[in-house]
């Protein structure tokens, strides 16, 4: 182990230190105060005042500060051992284990597959609710990722495709009566539609221009929807949305909810199987080479406005049906459900869990989602906590947590009748 790794794990806590977590301590106390201390009792019109809990938030502060440098220490030791050391050795992960050995990966997908089948009969309603839900993220996390992961194109508008094909089957259904399964590959068609008609103006540009103006979009259709009362009904929204059923008969409440779980487990399948499809295919490598450098990519014979119409075609086609399957879910729309938060919550899934990597989407979607819902038993806290793990994952695994796997192409040549010395 090198120097910097030793004295980042057997220093003493210095003065220094101290005085340091002491400051971030009071900091924090401060941040937190009207959150954490002050309550409003509305039925009473009294205030409670709960300096017990700054307390708490004091002490916490100043024991994680040590911990969080600690941790940091460790981080750079490991960092410049791989620096320093002449001999790097490579840690085997899970999904390292499960491509060397096939049957490990079937047997786990077979597994996943057998809990998602068997996940409404044992749970409730209200979490396959839940799981609808954080289903349709990683539909939306799985198609940001076409955009963002393999093309490398930063897009904070998604939400926009996500709201037409909502709106897609409510107005359809509200005017001429077209029920859902007609509806989803008609959401997914229109948001297609609409995804080609902005990119055309706007693929010519690039970074953070190309962010900004994805997001203009996605606020002008905010307030469209808000205003144009004569189509969208305005923020009053559309009510009545039907359910998902089958051969017109007449279901449940329990029952239509537990087949619209069904139909997003098996959009879920379809969409990782497409896109996994979509990554080991010519678009697939034009998308990664566009992403790595576009003008090396563009001088190697690459056609990238094509290339970035097709993941926007490709992407929002994704979204316009995971729309049409929310509308069904909740048989409620109005457009405070396709807000700038929505967007950004879908790219920090993305960004999180890992871009470009299948797996790591999937998980970063589902820990967004998930996350804060379960954690509702500690009430006030529990968007702290959140936002602590996040914070957590992006210092400690920058690359997300399942990064995606580096493509390597190998060129043996042939070693016929060559001598040994030969190249």
């Amino acid at each position: 182990m090198s120097d910097t790794a030793k004295n980042g794990l057997s220093r003493y806590i210095t003065a220094k230190d101290v005085k340091r977590s002491a400051i971030m301590a009071v900091w924090f106390m401060f941040l937190t105060f009207p959150i954490m201390v002050i309550k409003v009792n509305t039925v009473t019109d009294t205030v409670e005042w709960r300096w017990f809990n700054m307390l708490i938030i004091g002490v916490a502060s100043f024991i994680l500060s040590h911990v969080w440098k600690l941790m940091i220490d460790r981080r750079e030791g490991r960092m410049a051992d791989a620096v320093s050391s002449s001999v790097i050795v490579e840690k085997k992960t899970l999904r390292d284990r499960m491509e060397e050995k096939p049957m490990i990966k079937k047997v786990g997908s077979l597994v996943i597959l057998v809990i998602a089948v068997l996940f409404p009969i044992v749970t409730g309603m209200y979490q396959t609710s839940i799981m609808i839900t954080a289903l349709l993220y990683v539909v939306l996390a799985l198609g940001l990722n076409i955009i963002v992961g393999l093309g490398g194109l930063l897009v904070l508008g998604y939400i926009v495709f996500y709201g037409v094909g909502a709106y897609t089957y409510a107005l359809l259904n509200y005017h001429f009566g077209l029920n859902f399964w007609l509806a989803l590959p008609l959401g997914g068609i229109f948001a297609m539609i609409i995804g080609i008609l902005i990119a055309i103006p706007v693929l010519r540009l690039r970074g953070d221009y190309l962010a900004i103006v994805t997001l203009a979009f996605g606020e002008i259709f905010r307030i469209v929807m808000e205003n144009w009362n004569g189509l969208s009904f305005g923020p009053s929204g559309i009510a009545n949305i039907p359910r998902p059923t089958l051969f017109g008969l007449d279901f449940s409440i329990q029952q239509s909810t537990t087949l619209t779980y069904y139909v997003i487990v098996i959009f879920v399948i379809i969409t990782i199987f497409i896109v996994r499809r979509l990554e080991d295919s010519r678009l697939g490598r034009a998308w990664v080479a566009m992403r790595e450098d576009e003008i090396a990519g563009e001088a190697m014979g690459i056609d990238m406005w094509k290339t970035k119409l097709a993941a926007f075609a490709l992407s929002t086609f994704w979204a316009g049906v995971a729309g049409v399957i929310f509308a069904g879910k909740t048989t409620f729309i109005n457009p405070a459900s396709f807000t700038m938060w929505e967007s950004i919550l879908v790219l920090c899934m993305v960004v999180l869990g890992g871009m470009g990597s299948i797996p790591g989407v999937i998980s970063g979607a589902l820990i967004i989602t998930l996350l804060p819902e379960y954690l509702r038993a500690f009430s006030e806290l529990r968007m702290l906590i959140f936002g602590a793990v996040l914070v957590l994952v992006m210092v400690f695994k920058p690359e997300g947590m399942i990064p995606a796997i580096r493509q390597k192409y190998e060129f043996k040549g042939i070693t016929g009748n060559k001598n040994k010395g030969d190249k």
